[in-house]
């Protein structure tokens, strides 16, 4: 029935009408119960405006986690999402476009190689970003400890630069999904993060609000990732390629392992150095490959499927990394400039010899951020310099006393809270025993 949200007082003017009632919303998906696309469209609108309060989308968030959605209730839920705000469109872009989303990890800096990657095959991408917030680092503070180079971009300055280039890497506007924003920071402490039908509309919205024609999500699994396991994780990615081709949006997912982190640095410049080895041919293995196999998958959906090979000669070339240099350059930064470095380093080594078996990403991740790489709340300033660098990953021989973990920031104070996180991270097994450790492949499924 319609109700109002409140009672009129003498002298004042009539509430507002209102469609739905909030309590008879929240009460719906407390039974366990379908909400109707009226009610979810109503209740996302009425949240976006202050008509429902943050008590009671946090009940309703609640009543979520607890008893799950329906695809049609997680697809309408989208759908109100995006139409909370602004949708941008490319359509008058003469390639077509393709962006990538993360699901977060620990070392993930394949955005930096890839989006220029993916525009030297003539494929515009749009990749808007976000900042680290906890263990998982963010793309745009990576970017920022390049000298000049600035994340804000207008509308105009983002076409021209999809135009050339063919790429931008930019903070995301005010205007895309603003219910998402209100809701995303809501869940955060509420304990309410981990609903996979909240997830896939956060990230879905976001992505096809920002009106690129194809999507790949690049959704990890281990414990550096927010899904610890294979089953949770293709969960997710199913549910979500199911909301991106349900707008008309070309999705696929690929599940990528992030039990150890990926590469050989973690921190905001020590990621970009690590990901200027890879647009010059070189870099770390397992940061080329996944670069190269989610490059191929984002081609194979724009319609301009090249195959891996030629994704590497892109590399091997210089032609991704001449697009990097002018993407840098337009938006104010220095391509050449000496990165940051933290000024104090301490090194984490071996206490006997043998296979290094395991290097538990969280706990890396967790290390990084107190280290100074990293904030906990989205205020906090970041430290470009800040981080570790990896020497020896799991399948590798150690000898005591090895390098395994040089630690780096501006703190000296910092380093014993990044050793504590740090305690049980490195198992180191004796050689016979850890003979056959091998890594695991990066890429572990794709859905499509």
């Amino acid at each position: 029935m319609p109700n109002t949200t409140g009672q009129q007082a003498p002298g004042q003017q009539a509430a507002t009408l209102e469609a739905f009632d909030a309590v008879d919303v929240i009460r719906t998906k407390r039974d366990d119960s379908e909400l109707s696309t009226e009610q979810i469209d109503w209740v996302i609108d009425a949240y976006t405006r202050g008509a429902v309060g943050d008590e009671q989308m946090s009940a309703l968030a609640m009543a979520i986690y607890l008893n799950g959605m329906t695809a049609d209730e997680t697809a309408a839920w989208t759908r109100a999402m995006i139409a909370s705000g602004e949708r941008m469109d490319f359509s008058g872009l003469d390639q077509p476009t393709a962006d990538k989303h993360s699901t977060g990890g620990v070392g993930d800096k394949i955005t930096l190689p890839l989006a220029p990657l993916v525009a030297a095959f003539g494929v515009a991408v749009p990749q808007l970003s976000g900042r680290g917030l906890g263990h998982t680092g963010g793309t745009l503070d990576k970017l920022e400890s390049i000298p000049g180079w600035r994340a804000d971009l207008d509308a105009e300055e983002m076409l021209a630069m999809l135009r050339d280039p063919g790429a931008v890497i930019c903070a995301a506007g005010a205007g895309l999904a603003p219910a998402d924003k209100k809701l995303y920071a809501l869940r955060d402490i509420t304990g309410t993060v981990e609903a996979i039908p909240l997830i896939a509309s956060s990230i879905m919205s976001k992505k096809i609000a920002e009106g690129t024609g194809a999507l790949v999500l690049d959704v990890k699994v281990g414990s550096g990732a927010f899904m610890k396991d294979l089953a949770s994780a293709r969960s997710l990615a199913q549910t979500m390629v199911a909301l991106g081709r349900e707008a008309g949006v070309e999705t696929s997912a690929l599940l990528t392992d992030m039990s150890t982190p990926l590469g050989r640095t973690v921190g905001n410049a020590l990621e970009v150095r690590e990901s200027l080895e890879v647009l010059a041919g070189g870099g770390p293995a397992d940061v080329v490959d996944l670069t190269v196999a989610l490059a191929a998958e984002m081609l194979r959906l724009a319609g301009r499927d090249t195959g891996e090979d030629a994704v590497r000669d892109a590399l091997q070339d210089g032609r991704a990394m001449d697009v990097w240099r002018t993407m840098i350059e337009r938006q104010g930064g220095d391509p050449d400039a000496d990165l940051p470095q933290a000024t104090e380093t301490e090194t984490v080594t071996a206490e006997s010899d043998g296979v290094l078996m395991e290097l538990d990403a969280l706990a890396v991740g967790t290390a990084s951020w107190r280290l100074g790489a990293g904030r906990a709340r989205k205020e906090d300033a970041v430290q470009a310099g800040a981080g570790l660098e990896i020497h020896v990953k799991p399948g590798e021989a150690v000898r005591a006393g090895q390098p395994i973990l040089p630690l780096h920031s501006d703190d000296s104070a910092r380093f014993g809270r990044a050793r504590e996180s740090l305690a049980s991270a490195i198992v180191v097994e004796p050689a016979a025993e850890g003979a056959d450790a091998a890594a695991e492949p990066i890429v572990l499924d794709r859905i499509s």
